[in-house]
């Protein structure tokens, strides 16, 4: 919000240009000029929703799996380990989602914040 109004201030043609293609009719300038402005005030939103969505996703599967493992320990101690193994190996791919996560979480949010 605070980077939509400095860009208004700072430079009103430009940021208002990403509003409206070149070449609109002008019976669709209002509705697009609307759309437009609820699209830019979304992103950010959208954007922390979907990286919370991803995340979360990811531990919840770790505990589940944890879950199961602790419980198939007294019963079945070679397909807990074997489980647990299937945990560790999960775990890092959980590590390397978190990074890429956070690296387009940051190259998205660059991108949103140039434009105005």
């Amino acid at each position: 919000l605070a980077t939509v109004i400095i860009g208004m201030r700072n430079q009103p043609t430009i940021a208002l240009g990403h509003l409206l293609p070149e070449g609109t009719p002008t019976l669709l300038i209002p509705v697009l000029i609307i759309i437009e402005t609820i699209s830019l005030f979304i992103r950010p939103l959208a954007l922390g929703v979907r990286l919370t969505a991803n995340l979360t996703a990811g531990h919840l599967l770790i505990q589940l799996i944890a879950t199961a493992a602790f419980v198939l320990l007294p019963l079945m101690p070679t397909v807990a380990i074997l489980t647990a193994a299937l945990l560790f190996l999960l775990t890092l791919l959980e590590v390397a989602v978190a990074i890429i996560q956070a690296y387009v979480f940051v190259l998205l949010l660059s991108l949103y914040l140039q434009e105005n």
